[in-house]
């Protein structure tokens, strides 16, 4: 544009012919211009990968979200006392009720899930390191929930007092404390991430 107001500036009487100095250069007439080329920015693409930074296939994944559901389905007996104290609780559940009600369906079902878990993918050389891993923190953790239970058998705290009480705080602490292990061993899974469950992670370590 401001050229052509400045050309639009030129008055008629602006003379014919223009004496312009010249000059001789020593330089050639021709000069040889190089093409500038700039790299073309790679693309990305996003992979799930492990907390070691190696990519985590889909198997693996799979492997080990269905892993944390074992301690996660021996775990609902301990929300007994939250479904009959808040009753809307136990709608967000509703969906899993039908694996549910297959996996009970199946005799002694805990003792093969857990074996096939420990058996089947934790001694077994031919998974990856990643799947035994979870699946190592998932027996473990079903494990651990065993111990309540036994301790409520031994000492037989009764239907009222202190000791019912104690023994309600703790099945809510530990349902609690197994639905949020599920979610995040569940998620981490999906994502393709090493998911590190408190008191259980350093003890599953260790076994493989």
């Amino acid at each position: 544009m401001a050229s052509i107001h400045l050309l639009h500036g030129l008055s008629p009487t602006t003379p014919k012919t223009l004496m312009i100095p010249k000059f001789h250069s020593s330089f050639p007439s021709t000069i040889a211009t190089r093409s500038l080329s700039f790299p073309k920015p790679k693309s990305r693409t996003i992979t799930c990968m492990s907390s070691s930074g190696t990519t985590t296939p889909a198997t693996d994944r799979l492997i080990s979200a269905v892993s944390y559901t074992l301690p996660f389905f021996n775990s609902l007996q301990y929300g007994r006392y939250l479904f009959f104290q808040f009753p809307k609780l136990g709608l967000l559940f509703e969906p899993l009720l039908p694996l549910l009600g297959l996996y009970r369906s199946i005799p002694y079902s805990s003792f093969v899930a857990f074996f096939a878990l420990y058996l089947g993918v934790v001694r077994n050389p031919s998974f990856s390191h990643y799947a035994r891993f979870n699946a190592m923190q998932a027996v473990t953790l079903d494990v651990l929930l065993v111990l309540p239970l036994l301790i409520q058998r031994i000492f037989s705290p009764g239907q009222a007092g202190l000791g019912y009480k104690l023994m309600v705080w703790g099945h809510n602490g530990i349902f609690v404390f197994s639905v949020l292990c599920f979610v995040y061993g569940l998620v981490s899974s999906i994502l393709g991430r090493t998911p590190y469950l408190p008191f259980v992670a350093d003890a599953a370590g260790r076994q493989l």
